[in-house]
Protein backbone atom coordinates (compact mmCIF):
# COMPACT_ATOMS: atom_id res chain seq x y z
CA UNK A 1 0.00 0.00 0.00
CA UNK A 2 1.33 3.72 -0.99
CA UNK A 3 2.76 4.32 2.22
CA UNK A 4 2.27 8.68 2.07
CA UNK A 5 -1.47 7.43 1.83
CA UNK A 6 -3.50 7.43 5.23
CA UNK A 7 -5.85 4.77 4.99
CA UNK A 8 -8.96 5.20 6.90
CA UNK A 9 -11.47 2.18 5.59
CA UNK A 10 -10.70 -0.50 6.70
CA UNK A 11 -14.08 -1.58 6.91
CA UNK A 12 -14.05 -1.77 2.82
CA UNK A 13 -10.72 -3.40 2.45
CA UNK A 14 -7.79 -4.57 3.79
CA UNK A 15 -4.24 -4.56 1.87
CA UNK A 16 -3.10 -8.76 1.92
CA UNK A 17 -0.89 -9.27 5.07
CA UNK A 18 3.44 -10.07 3.38
CA UNK A 19 2.86 -13.40 6.01
CA UNK A 20 -0.39 -14.32 4.23
CA UNK A 21 0.93 -13.23 0.78
CA UNK A 22 4.11 -15.63 1.68
CA UNK A 23 2.10 -18.27 2.18
CA UNK A 24 0.30 -18.34 -1.02
CA UNK A 25 3.10 -17.84 -3.64
CA UNK A 26 3.91 -21.44 -3.66
CA UNK A 27 0.55 -22.53 -4.75
CA UNK A 28 0.69 -19.96 -7.46
CA UNK A 29 3.95 -21.72 -9.18
CA UNK A 30 5.29 -25.24 -7.86
CA UNK A 31 2.21 -26.14 -6.82
CA UNK A 32 -0.36 -25.52 -9.05
CA UNK A 33 -1.80 -29.01 -9.20
CA UNK A 34 -5.65 -29.58 -9.20
CA UNK A 35 -6.45 -31.36 -5.82
CA UNK A 36 -8.74 -33.33 -7.21
CA UNK A 37 -6.16 -34.94 -9.73
CA UNK A 38 -4.90 -38.73 -8.44
CA UNK A 39 -0.83 -37.85 -9.16
CA UNK A 40 0.95 -37.70 -5.95
CA UNK A 41 2.00 -33.73 -6.18
CA UNK A 42 -1.65 -33.27 -6.48
CA UNK A 43 -2.54 -35.14 -3.71
CA UNK A 44 -0.18 -33.50 -1.82
CA UNK A 45 -2.01 -30.09 -2.70
CA UNK A 46 -5.23 -31.88 -1.61
CA UNK A 47 -3.95 -32.32 2.04
CA UNK A 48 -2.28 -28.89 2.26
CA UNK A 49 -6.02 -27.38 1.00
CA UNK A 50 -7.68 -29.58 3.75
CA UNK A 51 -5.06 -28.55 6.32
CA UNK A 52 -5.60 -25.46 5.65
CA UNK A 53 -9.97 -25.92 5.94
CA UNK A 54 -9.04 -27.47 9.65
CA UNK A 55 -7.07 -24.42 10.68
CA UNK A 56 -10.19 -22.41 9.66
CA UNK A 57 -12.22 -24.91 11.28
CA UNK A 58 -10.27 -24.63 14.22
CA UNK A 59 -10.19 -21.11 14.56
CA UNK A 60 -14.35 -20.52 14.74
CA UNK A 61 -14.84 -23.30 17.32
CA UNK A 62 -16.02 -25.66 14.07
CA UNK A 63 -15.43 -28.82 12.24
CA UNK A 64 -13.61 -29.04 8.86
CA UNK A 65 -16.48 -30.87 7.46
CA UNK A 66 -18.86 -28.00 8.63
CA UNK A 67 -17.28 -25.71 5.90
CA UNK A 68 -18.30 -24.40 2.71
CA UNK A 69 -15.57 -22.53 0.62
CA UNK A 70 -17.10 -19.56 -1.41
CA UNK A 71 -15.93 -16.75 -3.28
CA UNK A 72 -16.26 -14.04 -1.03
CA UNK A 73 -18.97 -13.58 2.07
CA UNK A 74 -21.66 -12.30 -0.66
CA UNK A 75 -21.74 -16.01 -2.18
CA UNK A 76 -22.00 -17.34 1.31
CA UNK A 77 -24.91 -15.17 2.59
CA UNK A 78 -26.78 -16.28 -0.52
CA UNK A 79 -26.21 -19.43 -0.18
CA UNK A 80 -27.11 -19.34 3.22
CA UNK A 81 -30.63 -18.20 2.42
CA UNK A 82 -30.72 -20.20 -0.55
CA UNK A 83 -31.02 -23.46 1.80
CA UNK A 84 -34.61 -21.81 3.45
CA UNK A 85 -37.91 -21.65 1.89
CA UNK A 86 -39.65 -20.05 4.76
CA UNK A 87 -39.96 -16.62 5.75
CA UNK A 88 -36.92 -14.91 7.15
CA UNK A 89 -36.16 -11.88 9.77
CA UNK A 90 -33.51 -9.59 9.14
CA UNK A 91 -32.82 -5.88 10.92
CA UNK A 92 -32.76 -2.94 8.94
CA UNK A 93 -29.17 -2.32 8.72
CA UNK A 94 -27.86 -5.23 7.27
CA UNK A 95 -25.39 -5.17 4.52
CA UNK A 96 -26.46 -4.83 0.88
CA UNK A 97 -26.40 -8.60 0.37
CA UNK A 98 -28.28 -9.68 3.26
CA UNK A 99 -31.32 -7.65 2.79
CA UNK A 100 -31.47 -8.50 -1.29
CA UNK A 101 -31.21 -12.48 -0.25
CA UNK A 102 -34.03 -11.67 2.40
CA UNK A 103 -36.61 -9.91 0.11
CA UNK A 104 -36.03 -13.27 -2.28
CA UNK A 105 -38.40 -14.65 0.17
CA UNK A 106 -41.23 -14.04 2.84
CA UNK A 107 -39.85 -11.16 4.84
CA UNK A 108 -39.70 -9.17 7.67
CA UNK A 109 -37.50 -6.16 8.09
CA UNK A 110 -36.99 -5.31 11.60
CA UNK A 111 -36.21 -1.71 13.22
CA UNK A 112 -32.79 -1.23 15.48
CA UNK A 113 -32.45 1.71 18.28
CA UNK A 114 -30.82 5.29 17.16
CA UNK A 115 -27.73 3.14 18.37
CA UNK A 116 -27.80 0.63 15.35
CA UNK A 117 -28.65 -2.63 18.04
CA UNK A 118 -31.31 -4.83 17.32
CA UNK A 119 -33.00 -6.20 20.83
CA UNK A 120 -33.75 -10.14 20.89
CA UNK A 121 -37.47 -8.96 22.07
CA UNK A 122 -37.36 -7.25 18.58
CA UNK A 123 -36.35 -10.33 16.59
CA UNK A 124 -38.64 -12.56 19.10
CA UNK A 125 -42.14 -10.47 18.11
CA UNK A 126 -41.17 -10.90 14.34
CA UNK A 127 -40.57 -14.58 14.41
CA UNK A 128 -44.05 -16.68 13.01
CA UNK A 129 -44.50 -20.03 12.62
CA UNK A 130 -43.28 -19.82 9.47
CA UNK A 131 -39.89 -18.46 10.11
CA UNK A 132 -37.02 -20.47 8.86
CA UNK A 133 -34.51 -17.96 9.42
CA UNK A 134 -32.74 -15.16 11.14
CA UNK A 135 -29.62 -13.38 9.77
CA UNK A 136 -27.76 -10.73 11.95
CA UNK A 137 -24.24 -9.37 11.64
CA UNK A 138 -22.05 -10.07 14.47
CA UNK A 139 -21.52 -5.58 13.49
CA UNK A 140 -22.97 -3.53 11.46
CA UNK A 141 -20.03 -2.44 8.86
CA UNK A 142 -21.01 1.27 8.99
CA UNK A 143 -21.53 2.53 12.71
CA UNK A 144 -19.29 -0.76 14.08
CA UNK A 145 -22.58 -1.74 16.59
CA UNK A 146 -22.01 -5.38 18.18
CA UNK A 147 -25.43 -7.00 18.17
CA UNK A 148 -26.77 -9.36 21.30
CA UNK A 149 -25.83 -12.22 19.46
CA UNK A 150 -26.62 -14.45 22.54
CA UNK A 151 -29.87 -13.11 23.42
CA UNK A 152 -30.84 -13.49 19.93
CA UNK A 153 -29.66 -17.06 19.61
CA UNK A 154 -31.66 -17.72 23.14
CA UNK A 155 -34.54 -16.62 21.48
CA UNK A 156 -34.23 -19.09 18.35
CA UNK A 157 -33.26 -21.91 20.80
CA UNK A 158 -36.64 -21.53 22.88
CA UNK A 159 -38.68 -20.97 19.54
CA UNK A 160 -37.17 -24.26 18.09
CA UNK A 161 -37.77 -26.11 21.66
CA UNK A 162 -41.25 -24.74 21.04
CA UNK A 163 -41.55 -26.12 18.12
CA UNK A 164 -40.08 -29.69 18.79
CA UNK A 165 -42.54 -30.22 21.65
CA UNK A 166 -45.78 -29.24 19.55
CA UNK A 167 -44.48 -31.78 16.92
CA UNK A 168 -43.45 -28.82 14.35
CA UNK A 169 -40.45 -30.01 12.59
CA UNK A 170 -39.74 -26.40 10.44
CA UNK A 171 -36.78 -26.09 10.95
CA UNK A 172 -35.29 -21.98 12.25
CA UNK A 173 -31.39 -21.26 11.92
CA UNK A 174 -29.88 -18.36 13.13
CA UNK A 175 -26.88 -16.94 10.36
CA UNK A 176 -24.31 -13.91 11.16
CA UNK A 177 -22.45 -12.10 8.93
CA UNK A 178 -19.07 -11.99 10.70
CA UNK A 179 -17.08 -10.47 7.75
CA UNK A 180 -16.66 -7.48 9.83
CA UNK A 181 -15.29 -7.77 13.44
CA UNK A 182 -12.57 -10.66 12.55
CA UNK A 183 -9.48 -9.69 14.44
CA UNK A 184 -11.35 -7.56 17.21
CA UNK A 185 -14.03 -10.07 18.47
CA UNK A 186 -14.34 -13.47 19.54
CA UNK A 187 -15.81 -15.22 16.79
CA UNK A 188 -16.52 -18.49 18.25
CA UNK A 189 -19.78 -20.68 16.86
CA UNK A 190 -20.71 -22.33 19.82
CA UNK A 191 -20.12 -19.50 22.00
CA UNK A 192 -22.53 -17.31 20.23
CA UNK A 193 -24.95 -20.07 19.55
CA UNK A 194 -25.01 -19.47 15.91
CA UNK A 195 -26.20 -22.33 13.25
CA UNK A 196 -24.72 -20.10 10.28
CA UNK A 197 -21.53 -18.04 10.03
CA UNK A 198 -20.12 -16.19 7.19
CA UNK A 199 -16.85 -15.14 6.88
CA UNK A 200 -14.79 -13.48 4.40
CA UNK A 201 -10.89 -13.09 4.10
CA UNK A 202 -10.74 -9.74 2.30
CA UNK A 203 -11.80 -7.94 5.37
CA UNK A 204 -9.04 -9.25 7.72
CA UNK A 205 -5.79 -8.74 5.61
CA UNK A 206 -6.44 -12.27 3.18
CA UNK A 207 -6.95 -12.23 -0.40
CA UNK A 208 -10.41 -11.01 -1.94
CA UNK A 209 -12.84 -13.62 -3.59
CA UNK A 210 -12.55 -15.45 -0.96
CA UNK A 211 -14.88 -16.68 1.95
CA UNK A 212 -16.82 -19.60 3.86
CA UNK A 213 -20.37 -20.52 5.06
CA UNK A 214 -19.80 -22.70 8.31
CA UNK A 215 -22.87 -24.18 8.95
CA UNK A 216 -23.85 -27.06 11.28
CA UNK A 217 -24.19 -30.82 11.06
CA UNK A 218 -28.38 -30.32 11.38
CA UNK A 219 -28.55 -27.57 8.98
CA UNK A 220 -29.30 -28.68 5.48
CA UNK A 221 -27.55 -26.82 2.64
CA UNK A 222 -29.25 -26.81 -0.85
CA UNK A 223 -26.59 -25.84 -3.17
CA UNK A 224 -25.75 -22.88 -5.66
CA UNK A 225 -23.52 -23.84 -7.64
CA UNK A 226 -23.53 -27.91 -9.19
CA UNK A 227 -21.18 -29.54 -11.50
CA UNK A 228 -17.84 -31.30 -10.40
CA UNK A 229 -19.03 -32.35 -7.10
CA UNK A 230 -16.44 -30.19 -4.68
CA UNK A 231 -17.05 -29.11 -0.98
CA UNK A 232 -19.20 -32.00 -0.74
CA UNK A 233 -21.25 -30.95 -3.54
CA UNK A 234 -22.41 -28.22 -2.02
CA UNK A 235 -20.34 -25.32 -4.05
CA UNK A 236 -18.51 -27.31 -7.34
CA UNK A 237 -15.75 -26.26 -8.81
CA UNK A 238 -12.02 -26.40 -8.37
CA UNK A 239 -11.10 -25.21 -5.30
CA UNK A 240 -9.19 -21.88 -5.15
CA UNK A 241 -5.88 -23.75 -3.41
CA UNK A 242 -4.01 -20.33 -2.75
CA UNK A 243 -7.48 -18.10 -1.80
CA UNK A 244 -8.34 -20.89 1.32
CA UNK A 245 -4.26 -21.05 2.05
CA UNK A 246 -4.35 -17.44 2.39
CA UNK A 247 -6.97 -17.13 3.75
CA UNK A 248 -6.15 -19.79 6.77
CA UNK A 249 -3.18 -17.76 7.32
CA UNK A 250 -4.91 -14.65 7.75
CA UNK A 251 -7.42 -15.51 10.08
CA UNK A 252 -4.93 -17.26 12.47
CA UNK A 253 -3.19 -14.25 12.34
CA UNK A 254 -6.19 -12.23 13.53
CA UNK A 255 -7.23 -14.57 16.29
CA UNK A 256 -3.45 -14.79 17.49
CA UNK A 257 -3.61 -11.12 17.97
CA UNK A 258 -6.74 -9.88 17.86
CA UNK A 259 -6.64 -8.93 22.13
CA UNK A 260 -3.50 -6.80 21.33
CA UNK A 261 -4.95 -5.09 17.90
CA UNK A 262 -8.58 -4.56 19.48
CA UNK A 263 -6.90 -2.49 22.51
CA UNK A 264 -4.40 -0.72 20.19
CA UNK A 265 -6.84 0.54 17.57
CA UNK A 266 -9.69 1.22 20.49
CA UNK A 267 -6.98 4.08 21.98
CA UNK A 268 -5.94 5.14 18.65
CA UNK A 269 -9.82 5.38 17.51
CA UNK A 270 -10.70 7.14 20.71
CA UNK A 271 -8.02 9.91 20.32
CA UNK A 272 -9.53 10.91 17.33
CA UNK A 273 -12.87 10.70 18.25
CA UNK A 274 -11.78 13.10 20.86
CA UNK A 275 -10.01 15.31 18.59
CA UNK A 276 -12.94 15.82 16.52
CA UNK A 277 -15.02 16.23 19.18
CA UNK A 278 -13.19 19.26 20.45
CA UNK A 279 -13.09 20.68 17.20
CA UNK A 280 -16.52 20.35 16.45
CA UNK A 281 -18.60 20.45 18.88
CA UNK A 282 -21.99 20.26 17.20
CA UNK A 283 -20.54 16.64 15.66
CA UNK A 284 -23.02 13.91 15.91
CA UNK A 285 -21.04 10.60 16.67
CA UNK A 286 -23.38 7.78 15.38
CA UNK A 287 -23.13 3.88 16.82
CA UNK A 288 -23.52 2.02 19.73
CA UNK A 289 -20.17 4.08 21.69
CA UNK A 290 -19.99 1.40 24.26
CA UNK A 291 -20.31 -2.35 22.31
CA UNK A 292 -18.46 -1.37 19.02
CA UNK A 293 -15.84 -2.09 16.74
CA UNK A 294 -12.67 -0.90 18.24
CA UNK A 295 -11.50 0.28 14.76
CA UNK A 296 -14.83 2.32 13.69
CA UNK A 297 -15.60 5.86 14.67
CA UNK A 298 -18.65 6.86 12.47
CA UNK A 299 -19.12 10.89 12.62
CA UNK A 300 -21.44 13.56 11.32
CA UNK A 301 -20.90 17.17 10.54
CA UNK A 302 -24.05 18.75 9.94
CA UNK A 303 -24.69 20.62 7.43
CA UNK A 304 -22.00 20.02 4.86
CA UNK A 305 -21.00 17.48 2.29
CA UNK A 306 -19.52 14.19 3.23
CA UNK A 307 -19.07 13.42 -0.65
CA UNK A 308 -17.32 16.56 -1.10
CA UNK A 309 -15.33 16.14 1.82
CA UNK A 310 -14.27 12.66 1.22
CA UNK A 311 -12.48 14.16 -2.33
CA UNK A 312 -10.94 16.40 -0.75
CA UNK A 313 -9.47 14.62 1.96
CA UNK A 314 -8.34 11.98 -0.72
CA UNK A 315 -6.58 15.23 -2.13
CA UNK A 316 -4.69 15.86 1.00
CA UNK A 317 -3.73 11.88 1.14
CA UNK A 318 -6.77 10.82 3.61
CA UNK A 319 -8.77 7.98 2.14
CA UNK A 320 -12.17 7.71 4.13
CA UNK A 321 -15.66 6.53 3.21
CA UNK A 322 -18.93 8.61 4.07
CA UNK A 323 -20.62 4.80 4.16
CA UNK A 324 -20.48 1.54 2.74
CA UNK A 325 -18.35 0.90 -0.38
CA UNK A 326 -21.88 -0.81 -1.72
CA UNK A 327 -23.68 2.52 -1.11
CA UNK A 328 -20.93 5.03 -1.81
CA UNK A 329 -20.94 3.17 -5.45
CA UNK A 330 -24.73 3.50 -6.23
CA UNK A 331 -25.04 6.93 -5.19
CA UNK A 332 -27.34 6.47 -2.28
CA UNK A 333 -28.05 7.95 1.08
CA UNK A 334 -26.63 5.23 3.53
CA UNK A 335 -29.50 2.80 4.22
CA UNK A 336 -28.30 2.44 8.14
CA UNK A 337 -28.51 6.28 8.73
CA UNK A 338 -31.87 6.11 7.41
CA UNK A 339 -32.52 3.26 9.88
CA UNK A 340 -31.30 4.53 13.06
CA UNK A 341 -33.13 7.90 12.01
CA UNK A 342 -30.40 10.35 11.31
CA UNK A 343 -31.90 13.73 9.80
CA UNK A 344 -30.97 13.82 5.76
CA UNK A 345 -28.56 17.24 6.77
CA UNK A 346 -26.67 15.26 9.23
CA UNK A 347 -26.63 11.95 7.78
CA UNK A 348 -25.17 13.90 4.34
CA UNK A 349 -22.55 15.15 6.11
CA UNK A 350 -21.37 11.94 7.40
CA UNK A 351 -17.82 9.87 7.15
CA UNK A 352 -16.83 6.56 8.51
CA UNK A 353 -13.78 6.30 9.60
CA UNK A 354 -12.30 2.78 9.91
CA UNK A 355 -8.44 2.31 11.38
CA UNK A 356 -6.43 -0.92 10.81
CA UNK A 357 -2.83 -2.37 10.77
CA UNK A 358 -1.72 0.71 8.68
CA UNK A 359 -3.12 3.03 11.91
CA UNK A 360 -0.99 4.32 14.31
CA UNK A 361 0.10 7.07 16.37
CA UNK A 362 1.77 9.20 13.78
CA UNK A 363 -0.96 8.47 11.22
CA UNK A 364 -3.88 9.08 13.47
CA UNK A 365 -2.10 12.52 14.64
CA UNK A 366 -1.87 13.62 11.11
CA UNK A 367 -5.11 12.58 10.27
CA UNK A 368 -6.68 14.23 12.78
CA UNK A 369 -4.93 17.62 11.75
CA UNK A 370 -5.82 17.08 7.96
CA UNK A 371 -9.81 16.36 8.86
CA UNK A 372 -9.80 19.30 11.18
CA UNK A 373 -8.61 21.53 8.25
CA UNK A 374 -10.80 20.28 5.97
CA UNK A 375 -13.90 20.51 7.40
CA UNK A 376 -13.44 23.71 8.66
CA UNK A 377 -12.71 24.85 5.23
CA UNK A 378 -15.85 23.19 4.09
CA UNK A 379 -17.94 24.74 6.50
CA UNK A 380 -16.45 28.22 5.44
CA UNK A 381 -17.30 27.89 1.90
CA UNK A 382 -21.44 27.33 3.07
CA UNK A 383 -21.02 29.71 5.31
CA UNK A 384 -19.43 32.28 2.67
Amino acid sequence: MNTELIYLDHAAATPIDPRVLAAMQPYFSDAFYNPSSPYAPAIVVRRDYDEAKHTLAQAIGAKPDELIITAGATESINLAFHSVSGHVVVPSIEHHAVLAAAKQHDHTIVAVDPKGMVSAQTIKDAITEHTQLVSVAIANNELGTIQPLRDIAQVIRIEREQRLARGDTTPIYLHCDASQGVGQLDINVARLGLDMLTLNSGKMYGPKQVGLLWAASHVHIEPLIVGGGQERGLRSGTENVAGVIGFAKALSLASEHRKFESERLAKLRDRLHQRLAEAFPAAVFSGHQKHRLSGHLHVSFPNIDGERLVFALESRGVLVATGSACAANKGTRSHVLTAIGLAPEVADGSLRLTLGHASNDETIEKAGIILIEEIQREYARTQA
